[in-house]
């Protein structure tokens, strides 16, 4: 029997079926696993008769061609508001510098907010080390909770500009202080609109909250996204930041520190950030729904032929 694994003796059709069998999930194979791994397909190709034996290192060059890795997953939601479209193509405008057709002008801005919650102060039980020579800084793994802040943080996103608020809770109050905070800051309290981006929390959700933030600022205009689209809103990129500069380690002497380092924060990153480079259109936009209305499509004709 020829080895399988060695160059030049893999048969095309081959191939395509080890990589086909890489593809299915692993409870259509009847397998109880959760993901593939190259020596799961390799195994279940020689289970399933496909191949009398097959190396390991085999399967993987051959999947490698065209990148598959089943043993990799990521997370994904399908958009599920009716009006998606709509609601991403306004705040893709609004990144854009344009609303309902027309440009936006000098006096008019455009605020992405949101809430970061629970951000614990971490007192860790030891020091943590610096880094050395061949030595990464050391944080000890034992700590003290110091209690957490729920952070409500507004970005200018043309301007790179950050305002923030450390609360004991998110709510209706704190986020109503924070649009206070920033809107009655110059160049917004004499702005022509403001726009405000944000998501469907139950902070600033729905016609009542569009009622109370307008009727406190009539300059306002509150502008929500879809429903389970925070991908839209940029003031998450700003938040993946901060987790990373910021909040990682975690290592905190009091809840007190955690709130000067993020204020501290906002200040240095205004003096080295520029506005984030968004190149998602709404040309890209529908032609994202149209794939995935294709790929719905053949899933439903599958469950039909199946």
């Amino acid at each position: 029997m020829p080895d399988l694994a060695a160059p030049g003796l893999s048969p095309p059709a081959l191939t395509v079926e080890i990589k086909a069998l890489a593809c299915e999930l692993p409870g259509t194979l009847g397998l109880p696993l959760s993901r593939l791994s190259v020596a799961d397909v390799a195994r279940e190709a020689e289970r399933s008769g496909l191949v009398a034996r097959i190396s390991e290192s085999t399967v993987w060059r051959w999947l490698h061609e065209d990148a598959i890795r089943p043993w990799q997953h990521r997370c994904w939601i399908f958009p599920r508001d009716p009006l998606f479209p709509a609601k991403a193509g306004r705040l893709l405008d609004l990144y854009a510098r344009t609303w309902q057709g027309r440009a936006l002008r000098e006096d008019e801005f455009v605020l992405s907010t949101d809430e970061k919650t629970s951000i614990q102060a971490r007192l860790r039980t030891h020091p943590s080390l610096p880094v050395a020579a061949s030595q990464p800084m050391r944080v000890e793994h034992e700590y003290q909770r110091s209690g957490a802040w729920a952070y409500l943080a507004a970005l200018d996103v043309h301007r790179a500009k950050v305002f923030g608020r450390c609360e004991a809770a998110t709510g209706i109050a704190p986020f109503g202080r924070l649009v206070d905070h920033v809107m009655s800051q110059s160049p917004y309290n004499e702005a022509r609109t403001v726009f405000w981006v944000m998501d469907n929390g139950s902070s600033h959700r729905g016609e009542s909250s569009v009622r109370r933030l307008t009727q406190a600022h009539p300059r306002l205009v509150p502008v929500h996204g879809p429903v389970h689209a925070s991908w839209l809103n940029q003031i998450e990129i700003y938040f993946s930041i901060v987790q990373r500069k910021v909040l990682t380690p975690n290592d905190f002497p009091c809840l007190e520190a955690v709130a000067e380092r993020l204020f501290n924060f906002e200040r240095y990153y205004e003096t080295i950030a520029h506005p984030f480079e968004w190149k998602f259109t709404r040309a890209d936009l529908n032609a994202l729904l149209a794939r995935m209305r294709i790929q719905d499509a053949e899933r439903e004709h599958q469950k039909m032929a199946a």
